[in-house]
């Protein structure tokens, strides 16, 4: 999670009747006055109270009642209604009302059961990690039964009815609250795949390739090597190697190395280490090795990533 730097926001406050169907998208121009552009964006919405079904093409659609959160983890066109069934109008035909801040509002539908919702996203400065492939397409909260995702729920209830009621500071609370609920509903994910799951999500929880995983995430300078992981998951090297590759999706010593990529671009981003510094940490003698191979990675020099991620941070600060 701290690799991936969630940055969240919320830019829509809508209040529905049914019936009603729209079909949505996080753009640009929601984000653009709250960061920079993102690599990766996640939409949300967040039903404060009514309930509504959402729909990604090729995927079921999925209820969504009051106090529960649905995360797009790809920010993929989907419908968005009281019945996904019903006459769709695009979002954008909606006449949103903007303020001074960049905070929509939208009033729509006709004069049938009321649904509030909350429409955010989160926005990550990497597009290239295990945890992202390994969600899938809508990812639902349910906060019942579970005391820090009902007290996050509130919160984020609370903090949506300051928004609406154009309270200073709100826009911000509710930012941070929906990091911490992306947080919940993955690991929420997680609890409920089944055990013949695979992928990397499915790896941590595997007893063999987690210790391996562990060891590689808390000692990422360590010179690994194929025997060294397969003796933390105590097995011999060919079956550790198979019963990784198979979960996880990559061979181990692929899996360290596009992992020390991703920490060493967080470490250049949030940092004034010196790419040799840098190169150190993540497990690399020699910095023109480590400016190889983060160029193979990153398409961009490691000082010319750090450059990138500085002008955006210098024009949303004048934004």
């Amino acid at each position: 999670m701290r690799v991936l730097r969630l940055t969240g926001g919320v830019f829509l406050d809508a209040r529905f009747t049914a019936p009603w169907c729209v079909r949505s998208r996080a753009e640009q121009e929601d984000w653009q006055q709250f960061m920079a552009e993102p690599a990766q964006v996640i939409a949300y919405h967040y039903v404060v109270s009514g309930r509504l079904e959402v729909k990604v093409e090729g995927e079921a659609a999925v209820t969504v009642s009051g106090g529960e959160l649905v995360m797009l983890p790809r920010n993929d066109e989907h419908l968005l209604g009281s019945a996904v069934d019903l006459p769709v109008i695009d979002g954008e035909q909606l006449k949103p009302v903007r303020d001074a801040s960049g905070f929509v509002q939208i009033r729509y539908g006709g004069d049938g059961d009321p649904a509030h919702v909350v429409c955010g996203f989160i926005g990550l400065e990497s597009a290239r990690h295990p945890l992202l492939d390994a969600l899938p397409a809508i990812l639902k909260l349910s906060v019942t039964g579970n005391p820090a995702r009902e007290w996050i729920s509130s919160s984020f209830r609370y903090a949506a009815q300051e928004v609406a009621a154009g309270r200073v500071g709100s826009g911000t609370v509710l930012s941070k609250l929906s990091e911490l609920l992306f947080v919940e509903a993955v690991r929420g994910y997680v609890e409920t795949l089944p055990r013949e799951r695979t992928g990397w999500l499915a790896g941590l929880r595997d007893p063999v390739v987690s210790r391996a995983l562990s060891a590689i995430h808390s000692r990422l300078a360590h010179p690994w090597t194929a025997d060294e992981l397969a003796q933390e998951a105590f097995l011999s090297r060919s079956a550790f190697a198979e019963r990784f590759t198979a979960l996880v999706g990559m061979p181990p010593m692929r899996y360290v190395a596009v992992w020390r990529m991703q920490v060493a671009a967080q470490r250049l981003r949030e940092t004034h280490l010196s790419p040799a510094q840098v190169a150190a940490e993540v497990g690399y003698e020699s910095e023109a090795a480590f400016a190889r191979a983060f160029k193979r990675e990153f398409d961009a020099t490691p000082a010319a990533w750090r450059r990138r991620g500085d002008v955006a941070r210098t024009s949303t600060a004048k934004d």
